[in-house]
């Protein structure tokens, strides 16, 4: 499978590449209709979108790389080369959500209202950008036969066909956790069209739980896993997520329908 969309002389445009920004277009529009619906400065809004883009590739692509030490100590230039593959999303959500925290902190703008419209663009991105993965041929499953693969009839036969790598057939992984993170964005998109008594954090934590469930057991089949010791990496963090996410619930539960709502209009949301 070739991986490269065209080819502009020497300079070559992937689809990996091509991917990620599809996602990260749609998950900025996306946020950029939410903050215009409560009135938030675009300014703030779209420096906001560039440098928490700009950090959660950054962390993405170092978070690969910390756990693939081994490999990158020896091949310096190759860390650059993010459009061969190699960016955890992990780490993008972690440096990208530091710096929103920063950004909302100094400018008085509640944090996880903000976190709370980004993260139903995001696991969009996500389902688009698990795409690039697909035309890498990488963050596959374990071999399995093109027959168990047609009988799960969910699987379109082009990606059977993609996933036929040196004459060997795997799990297309990328795609479970697509469907999954697909899924995922359409539960977000009604509970926060539906549910009348939303309150901040409570997106923010139905997506860490939710993206944290399909990736944990997801992982268990990914053959290309970054490792501590024995253990793999994404699952360890899945299970933080998914805490961290359960607590945002627990927390506005104890709080009347009324405080902390998303739908409210504040002050410092809107002036800076």
């Amino acid at each position: 499978m070739n991986n490269i969309l065209f080819t502009i002389g020497s300079f070559e445009i992937s689809w990996y590449s091509v991917c990620i920004l599809v996602g990260v277009l749609l998950a900025s529009i996306l946020f950029l209709l939410e903050c215009k619906k409560y009135e938030y400065n675009m300014d703030f809004c779209i420096n906001l979108i560039f440098w928490t883009v700009i950090f959660g590739i950054i962390g993405a692509r170092l978070y690969y790389v910390v756990f693939e030490y081994d490999y990158y100590q020896n091949n310096i230039s190759e860390i650059f080369k993010i459009w061969k593959g190699g960016l955890a999303i992990h780490g993008g959500i972690l440096f990208g959500l530091l710096f929103i925290i920063i950004y909302t902190l100094k400018y008085k703008v509640r944090t996880l209202k903000v976190t709370d419209m980004a993260c139903v663009g995001l696991i969009l991105a996500q389902a688009i950008g698990r795409w690039g993965n697909f035309f890498n041929q990488e963050a596959h499953g374990p071999e399995i036969t093109k027959a168990a693969l047609e009988n799960m009839k969910i699987i379109p036969e082009f990606i059977i066909d993609g996933m036929n790598i040196g004459g060997v057939y795997y799990h297309p992984t990328f795609y479970y956790e697509s469907l999954w993170c697909l899924l995922g964005f359409i539960v977000l998109i009604l509970i926060r069209v539906f549910y009348k008594y939303l309150k901040c954090g409570q997106l923010t934590g139905i997506y860490l739980m939710w993206y944290s469930v399909g990736r944990f057991f997801i992982e268990s089949l990914r053959t290309d896993s970054l490792m501590f010791k024995s253990f793999k990496v994404a699952q360890i963090i899945s299970i933080i997520m998914f805490l961290t996410g359960l607590l945002l619930i627990l927390v506005n539960i104890k709080k009347s329908k009324f405080e902390n709502r998303y739908d409210d209009y504040e002050v410092e949301d809107v002036k800076f």
